[in-house]
């Protein structure tokens, strides 16, 4: 689409909306003045709130909505009854060419079932799935699915390599990433049919990554490879448990350097490696994953994201958006789709 880049923000989802969405908002806009934002939600609300915040003033337009996609609710409701919300609304825009992204912190399973719904999957694509970078040695590493899909075959595993990598292509900026399946140990013998089906194909496709066989969850803080590919289960599980660690490792700190007065003197003295560390562990700074593999493209922010954290998920948001994640995506797929080994044919039983 032409014009300004253009986000459709779900102004009232996720635990603090639409306060934090807008502080967020503004955050990004100092980053970049040349987004522009669709604000779906409360019409009445939001202007409210735009009052206070002139900033946003010329670059921020309210849509009202009559609903919002609640964090009970279930996909199966949420298509009967989001379409009307601020989340249905937002993801619309992006069908309807009215916005390049739609960006929620809303209810993940809805958001994800209503987006499968209205955009539809790019061709090859049996289910989408979420991506996120995580935070490493080396840098920062792509995982995927991180929840959308909790039962995964073979086939949508090596579709999630397959996107995965043209993700980390983009931004990470490696040109051939390294993937690798998440297992339980890395050898050839090791876990399940899924997993062992999987590294099979992938060690015989001819793609823009290199396959590096299996890696344990201990690797991902490591960084041994630049894209880590699991099924939704295991992957919301692996990233919850680093989150979870991260905050466990900022609060131990904490409470170490308040122990007595010497040991407050030796924060004084690391207080600035203690600043980055907390900055490179903080979820809200590689906050924004999204939803690779549909026909549009819709960044899922974490509920509770502060306002640098949402103006990190309007900072991927834009990114995909100007990489034209999706037409790599496509040609890989259309690769791919050469390259995949044919269904065993069906015996017929006389």
């Amino acid at each position: 689409m032409a014009g300004a880049l253009t986000i459709a923000l779900d102004a009232m989802g996720g635990d603090n909306a639409p306060g934090v969405i807008l502080d967020g908002t503004e955050l990004a806009r100092e980053r970049y003045p040349h987004v522009k934002y669709l604000l779906f939600g409360d019409g009445e609300q939001l202007e409210a709130a735009l009052a206070s915040r002139p900033k946003l003033k010329d670059c921020c337009t309210v849509i009202h909505a009559e609903s919002v996609v609640d964090g009970g609710m279930k996909p199966s409701q949420a298509l009967r009854k989001g379409r009307a919300s601020s989340m249905g609304l937002a993801i619309q825009a992006v069908s309807d060419g009215k916005a390049h992204v739609a960006l929620s912190a809303g209810n993940t399973g809805a958001l994800m079932a209503l987006s499968k719904f209205i955009l539809r999957t790019l061709p090859g694509i049996d289910r989408p799935a979420l991506v996120t970078l995580l935070p490493s040695k080396r840098g920062e590493s792509a995982m995927l699915d991180l929840g959308a899909n909790v039962e995964c075959s073979a086939d949508n595993l090596v579709e999630f390599a397959v996107m995965g990598a043209a993700y980390a292509r983009l931004v990470l900026g490696v040109e051939r990433p390294k993937v690798a399946l998440l297992n339980i140990g890395t050898e050839e013998l090791k876990g399940n049919e899924e997993v062992k089906d999987a590294a099979e194909i992938l060690r015989k496709l001819d793609l823009h990554f290199e396959f590096t066989g299996f890696a344990e969850g201990n690797d991902i803080g490591q960084g041994k490879a630049d894209v880590f590919v699991t099924d939704g289960f295991t992957g919301n599980v692996a990233l919850k448990t680093i989150e979870g660690t991260a905050t466990l490792i900022a609060d131990l700190f904490r409470r170490a350097f308040r122990n007595s007065p010497l040991s407050m003197l030796g924060y004084i003295m690391a207080r600035g490696g203690l600043r980055t560390l907390r900055a490179h562990l903080d979820p809200n700074t590689h906050n924004g994953g999204m939803f690779v593999g549909l026909n549009g493209l819709v960044v899922k922010s974490h509920g509770g994201a502060n306002a640098a954290g949402i103006a990190s998920a309007i900072g991927v948001a834009k990114d995909l958006a100007e990489g034209d994640l999706n037409a790599r995506i496509a040609e890989d797929m259309a690769r791919f789709g050469s390259q995949r080994p044919a269904a065993p044919a069906e015996v017929m039983i006389p």
